[in-house]
């Protein structure tokens, strides 16, 4: 039997050894090390290179899906101008997600419309990027799926998948009051993760409401206990800052059918 081509052969080993991008770039890089007079070693040393650039792209587009972000959202397109009252150092110091190294938490609060879910998804999106796994989901839709894995006899299976994330987002607490039988579900979830992974908590109500939510007023100063023991807080309170860009939005676009030149940040009329 004739053997079979160097090319093939190699395609198939890259193949087996999941080195894509090696069999991807091995020609183009062969022949620009050859016009460059690079040796064997630099050669295989670029491809290497290339391969872990590529691979830990692939592992953070995974972590990214595994996070079910309802939207993939990153600081760099946040109007920190909008949010005087938040505060922007420590937003990017956390940005650097040593919070999740150290196990620590962040709670979110702010009035509806002030981009407290952004924040939220921002910091998972640097986390995702840092190589933590991460996993987003709301409070209301927390609770009906342990609600659901505790009828259908999997929510010890749901509740170590939860504790398994290094970083969980639940997002928009306070917005639906909860049962007690979802109070408790959800306060367990807190109580398996207190000092061993990092958790955001966005909430439009200040604390001293959280018993309107959770019902109980032991409960609720236990679920605190725990979640504030180590704890970063963001304050969001003012102007929705949907309604301003969305009031921005409107005038830029009647200014635009009239005509007239307008500033494409804050949407007021230009002086001509």
């Amino acid at each position: 039997m004739t053997a079979a081509p160097p090319q093939v052969l190699l395609a198939h080993h890259l193949k087996t050894l999941k080195l894509p991008t090696f069999l991807r770039e091995y020609e183009k890089v062969a022949g620009e090390c050859a016009r460059e007079g690079v040796d064997h070693p630099r050669y295989l040393l670029r491809l290497a290179e290339l391969e872990l650039i590529d691979r830990e792209r692939r592992l953070v587009e995974r972590r990214i899906r595994d996070a079910r972000f309802p939207a993939v959202k990153s600081l760099d397109i946040f109007d920190f101008t909008a949010m005087p009252s938040l505060n922007k150092p420590l937003v990017l110091e956390l940005a650097r997600c040593e919070f999740v190294v150290a196990r620590d938490n962040i709670i979110v609060l702010g009035n509806s419309g002030t981009g407290k879910t952004h924040i939220a998804l921002a910091l998972g999106l640097a986390a995702c990027q840092r190589g933590f796994s991460v996993t987003f989901v709301t409070a209301a839709g927390l609770v009906r799926q342990l609600q659901e894995a505790r009828d259908e006899r999997r929510l010890l299976r749901l509740q170590q998948n939860l504790a398994a994330a290094k970083l969980l987002i639940i997002d928009e607490l306070g917005y639906v009051p909860l049962s007690q039988t979802g109070a408790e579900l959800l306060f367990e979830v807190f109580s398996q993760r207190h000092e061993r992974s990092s958790t955001i908590v966005t909430s439009n109500l200040p604390f001293e409401e959280w018993t309107s939510v959770f019902g109980s007023e032991r409960l609720t100063g236990a679920l605190l206990d725990r979640l504030t023991h180590h704890v970063h807080i963001l304050e969001m309170n003012g102007d929705s800052y949907r309604l301003k860009h969305s009031k921005a939005q409107r005038r830029r676009q009647l200014a635009q059918d009239a005509g007239l030149a307008v500033d494409p940040d804050t949407g007021e009329i230009l002086d001509t």
